[in-house]
């Protein structure tokens, strides 16, 4: 084996996911790619084109030159821009050009993956900067599972939502939810936010706010919560990376205990773009 055994987690969810994509979109009739997700302006076609993409650019295939249309309401930032990309490359791109592509990128990346020699720890570039290589394929089996998700919702096939994949995605998502409890939505010192994730992931963690502001998650049952907010796993996965805002999805929540700071938490609660 040349793969870190710390990295293989990462791998195989990543393996999954990806071939899962692969299999949902290989049967699509051209109109079907043009399906909305919630991404913003973002279609079918363009969550796979981002997915391509960023795995291109993991193997270290140079960035197309490509000028941006200007009328992306969308495209709001730098970073937004540095992404679309890659995406509006390909909206001219068919249907069996798509899908090639895609299982082209698999085979080479899956490749790079099964030959991978380097320490967890070593510094390598991706897309959103130089960082660790443990960390690196982190994200990307969050990324590429959370786009899964955002096309199987826009096809309507259902499905994954606890595969190794949610499982990443999950942990990544928690260590997150102390910025949002304690520094976004201002939960008083001395209190605790209870979340109770229902569905084919379930959890339930506390967030202790101490003396200081700080926020702590802890996995023990917390006695006398300032909230207790209840969701199913789908719901939660949805808000924290920003694919709904709290009021749309407000039939699928459930709040007991301080209606504001529940309402405040929930309005911060998206942690990925």
């Amino acid at each position: 084996m040349t793969v870190h055994p710390s990295l293989q987690p990462a791998i195989d969810a990543w393996t999954h996911s990806i071939e899962a994509i692969s299999e949902l979109v290989n049967p699509l009739v051209e109109g079907e790619w043009n399906r909305a997700t919630e991404c913003p302006g973002w279609s079918v076609r363009d969550v796979v084109s981002h997915v391509i993409g960023f795995e291109c650019e993991m193997l270290g295939d140079p960035r197309p030159i490509h000028s941006l249309p200007r009328d992306l309401f969308h495209v709001n930032s730098e970073f937004a821009r540095y992404v679309e990309v890659q995406v509006d490359v390909r909206r001219c791109h068919t249907a069996p050009e798509m899908t090639s592509e895609l299982e082209y990128t698999i085979i080479r990346r899956s490749r790079q993956l099964r030959n991978e020699k380097r320490d967890p720890e070593t510094l390598v570039r991706s897309p959103v900067g130089e960082v660790t290589l443990s960390r690196a394929l982190t994200t990307r089996a969050l990324d590429v599972w959370v786009h899964e998700q955002d096309l199987r919702r826009a096809l309507d096939q259902p499905g994954n939502l606890d595969s190794p994949g949610a499982h990443i995605t999950r942990d990544v998502l928690l260590k997150g939810l102390p910025g949002v409890v304690a520094q976004r939505a201002k939960a008083p010192a001395n209190s605790a936010v209870v979340f109770d994730v229902t569905g084919p992931l379930e959890f339930m963690r506390t967030v202790r706010v101490d003396a200081d502001g700080n926020g702590k998650l802890d996995a023990s049952v917390s006695l006398g919560p300032a909230v207790t907010i209840s969701l199913d796993w789908e719901t939660y996965l949805r808000l924290a990376a920003g694919r709904v805002r709290h009021t749309a999805v407000a039939d699928k929540v459930k709040i007991d205990g301080d209606q504001p700071l529940a309402e405040a938490i929930l309005a911060n609660f998206a942690i990925t773009p």
